[in-house]
């Protein structure tokens, strides 16, 4: 994906992790995790070492990656890009439950933002 640009994924409600979820980002370039100011690349459900992902009111989570944080957006809810980098994102589900290996349980896409 494009640093410059801001993305967005939706988890559904009833994220199948049986102890914690987590989403990083990492670098086309070097496959490290992305060195940017916001110091950990990552959201997820864990409050450390950065805030929890917040859910929206239908229970779905919605993260944002981009190189500023959108407005109305939470910090844990949100992953710091850089404009001059490529990133690709990894989905991990700590001892993921039934409903990801069935497959009644997927998060969409990784969608632009217009803004």
């Amino acid at each position: 994906f494009d640093g410059a640009k801001t993305y967005k994924v939706t988890l559904p409600k009833d994220i199948p992790e049986g102890n914690f979820w987590s989403l990083t980002l990492y670098d086309n370039m070097t496959r490290s995790m992305l060195d940017t100011p916001q110091r950990y690349p990552r959201a997820g459900s864990q409050s450390y070492p950065s805030p929890a992902a917040e859910a929206d009111a239908d229970g779905s989570t919605t993260v944002w990656f981009g190189p500023e944080q959108p407005e109305g957006v939470a910090r844990g809810n949100w992953i710091q890009t850089d404009p001059d980098k490529g990133w690709f994102v990894v989905l991990r589900l700590y001892s993921p439950l039934q409903p990801f290996f069935d497959k009644t349980w997927r998060p969409s896409e990784v969608e632009p933002v217009e803004q």
